[in-house]
């Protein structure tokens, strides 16, 4: 097993680094002019005079070759500094911590939510292949995929929030607030872990090793779940790292509807503001996470299936 850890995380660094590149010449690339941006942050003359504009250039480092400035912002990310921020003049490291570690709370309750609901529904529906259970299931998770958040978001609102004023329908601070973000990002990820489960469950279900544990006595409940729900266990962990990146990044509606002050709201309102500090650490921080979970969902997996480690070696 270290082995393949150290395989798996010998490009890392190769990477983030391929990121970071492509992160820095993203506003580059969409013709957005820093110096700019900067001055109509600090002042309100729309035409500035081209010796402030000078001398701003210089104070940022723009005035230097592509490459300079790339290893000038590159050592100020390795040693933790992401700059201050255009709109609000701070720092924009804690701003982002801060962020993340609301969205990881909606996230992390998303991904629990969808294993707590999907995997049992998919087993149930695996079990009675074309009963209501099964046809249920199979129509709830087709809707479920198909449903975009923007529909959904203000869906529970209306229902949950002003027809049945049970739960908050924005702010943060209350746990009662999180419940409505917390369904909306679920929906997706609990339709496709039905879906996978109830594929795969039946897959194994159909297998002759299940055939030969049935006529050796063993019961429909160690055979359901030990052996066959065992398999789908560990295809929807191989999904959850992509999962886990795609809830981070993808939120920004969620946020913005629910007024949910995380990674997707802070990104969406830097995007407006043409605040590009934070719009580089945002999807710098992004792009980390997904890598990182991506990996160690891969070795979540490889440690949960022996036939996957074999394969490796």
């Amino acid at each position: 097993m270290s082995g393949t850890l150290g395989r798996r995380l010998l490009p890392l660094p190769l990477v983030l680094l391929a990121a970071s590149v492509l992160v820095f010449l993203l506003p580059r690339a969409s013709g957005l002019d820093t110096t700019r941006t900067v001055l109509r942050s600090r002042i309100a003359d729309s035409v500035p005079d081209p010796a402030v504009t000078e001398r701003v250039t210089r104070e940022l480092g723009l005035d230097g070759p592509l490459w300079q400035q790339y290893l000038l912002w590159f050592g100020s990310v390795v040693r933790g500094d992401l700059g201050l921020s255009f709109s609000t003049r701070t720092a924009v490291a804690p701003q982002l911590v801060a962020a993340l570690g609301v969205s990881a709370l909606l996230t992390i309750g998303a991904l629990l939510l969808a294993g707590l609901v999907g995997i049992p529904a998919g087993v149930a529906a695996a079990r009675r292949p074309g009963r209501p259970v099964d046809r249920v299931v199979t129509t709830l998770s087709v809707l479920g995929a198909a449903v975009p958040e923007f529909i959904l978001a203000p869906l529970l609102v209306l229902v949950f929030a002003v027809a049945l004023p049970l739960l908050p329908a924005a702010g943060w601070g209350d746990p009662a607030a999180a419940v409505l973000p917390v369904v909306t990002l679920a929906l997706f990820p609990t339709a496709l872990a039905a879906q996978l489960t109830r594929a795969e469950t039946a897959d194994v279900l159909g297998s002759l090793h299940i055939t030969a544990a049935r006529a050796r006595g063993l019961s429909e409940r160690r055979l359901l779940w030990i052996h066959a729900a065992r398999r789908s266990l560990t295809s929807v962990t191989a999904l959850s790292g992509t999962f886990l990146a795609g809830l981070l990044g993808g939120s920004v509606v969620v946020e913005v509807v629910f007024a949910v002050p995380g990674l997707g709201r802070l990104l969406y309102d830097a995007v407006l503001a043409q605040d590009l500090p934070m719009v580089q650490g945002s999807l710098l921080v992004l792009v980390t996470i997904a890598v990182l979970a991506t990996i160690g969902t891969e070795l979540v997996q490889l440690a949960m299936d022996p036939l996957s480690r074999r394969a490796v070696r």
